[in-house]
């Protein structure tokens, strides 16, 4: 697909970013996802190549950008398009790691909250833990679009982890224990940036492997799941687009 050209190379229009984004953490995810399910589609960033595009679902504009690995990225790029170019909406679109024995190969995970070893939190000055959770709205929607599909989905606590090789042995089983589904890297973050600038936010995960259970996915199992969580993602985000 050939893209025309942003409106400027160094200042981005918020005319060109919708009021809804679909953040995968590969930027040339976004790109493919741009490819495969948008028309019209005009590239609004390339910067530091964390690729993001606007296009056309179903007669509605929303847009898709990748947000990196880790809180401290999808925080940075999450705060700005909330706070500097009048996005009102964010999903988290990725994989995640299964823990809970409920959970298996393929399933879609909807996280209504993400616990944390992260100390980004702790910036927000809130004696305690601030809790970080999903746009009820955004929630239940997606839950919603999700039956109307006929897509199992499995919806509750997920952890997000600053590493992706955990230095100490025994958190999975912990997390496991504590009824967490699924563990990733970016959801806490991006709930509790969503909450700081006053906006909806919510992550919806395919399960690629399980900490507990041992399988590996054909390309072609992973495809279809990936399918099933875009459908969610992009049903749930016209009801919101412009």
């Amino acid at each position: 697909m050939e893209y025309k050209e942003s409106i400027s190379a160094s200042i981005r229009q918020e005319a060109e970013i919708a009021k809804v984004v679909l953040m995968p953490g590969d930027p040339l995810r976004a790109k493919a996802l741009a490819d495969q399910y948008l028309t019209d589609v005009v590239c609004f960033n390339k910067v530091r190549n964390m690729l993001g595009f606007t296009g056309t679902y179903k007669g509605k504009r929303i847009s898709v950008m990748g947000h990196g690995m880790g809180i401290p990225s999808v925080g940075l790029y999450t705060t700005e398009l909330y706070n500097q170019f009048g996005v009102e909406t964010i999903i988290r679109i990725g994989s995640a790691g299964g823990l809970s024995e409920e959970v298996n190969a393929k399933d879609v995970v909807i996280a209504e909250a993400a616990s944390t070893n992260s100390n980004y939190g702790n910036a927000y000055g809130i004696p305690g833990q601030l809790a970080a959770c999903a746009d009820f709205g955004l929630l239940e929607t997606a839950v919603k679009k999700a039956r109307e599909n006929n897509i199992n989905v499995k919806v509750g606590k997920v952890y997000t982890s600053d590493f992706f090789y955990y230095p100490q042995k025994g958190l999975n089983e912990k997390l496991r224990d504590f009824n967490h589904l699924a563990v990733e890297m970016e959801a806490a973050g991006l709930y509790w940036t969503a909450d700081a600038c006053r906006k909806k936010a919510l992550t919806i995960l395919s399960v690629s492997d399980h900490l507990f259970k041992p399988f590996a996915l054909t390309a072609e199992e992973r495809q279809n799941s990936f399918t099933d969580m875009m459908k969610i993602a992009l049903e749930t985000a016209w009801e919101y687009a412009e």
